[in-house]
């Protein structure tokens, strides 16, 4: 079944959002070091949230909030992962994950949309995939350093 522009453009801010509750949740177990780049994540997630939001805004489409049992259930995950290790390797790892889930659901919503997705949302997917990417890279080279 295909998406339709509106849906992806609400799954992507959803996501964005969540990357940055992650985020946060994530910081006060991180190192400085790690720190700095998860607030520079977050960033340029917020960045991109607002984009989606300017956007969804112009089109009429009405964006929700990830619920808030998702965000418990997130928030309480991250909290068991970095209570058992809260290691710079460890962070990479659980970032890589999640942003290895980013990846996968920009590439569906590319693909189940391949011809009717709206110019500018196509685009805004685009960059956001781009983005995923490379913080996946980043991630995984420090899982190894």
């Amino acid at each position: 079944m295909e998406k339709k522009s509106e849906e992806i453009l609400a799954e992507l801010y959803r996501n964005g959002v969540l990357a940055m509750q992650s985020i946060e949740d994530i910081l006060p177990a991180a190192d400085e070091a790690t720190k700095a780049e998860l607030e520079r994540e977050y960033g340029e997630y917020e960045k991109l949230v607002s984009r989606a939001a300017a956007l969804a805004r112009e089109k009429g489409i009405c964006l929700k909030e990830p619920g808030p049992f998702k965000k418990a259930m997130m928030w309480s995950s991250i909290k068991l992962n970095t209570m058992k290790d809260d290691s710079r390797a460890h962070i990479a790892e659980m970032m890589t994950k999640g942003t290895v889930v980013g990846i996968t659901s920009l590439k569906s919503s590319l693909s189940d949309c391949p011809d009717g997705m709206d110019r500018e949302v196509r685009e805004l997917v685009s960059h956001a995939l781009g983005m995923e990417e490379g913080f996946e890279r980043m991630w995984k080279a420090m899982i190894c350093a």
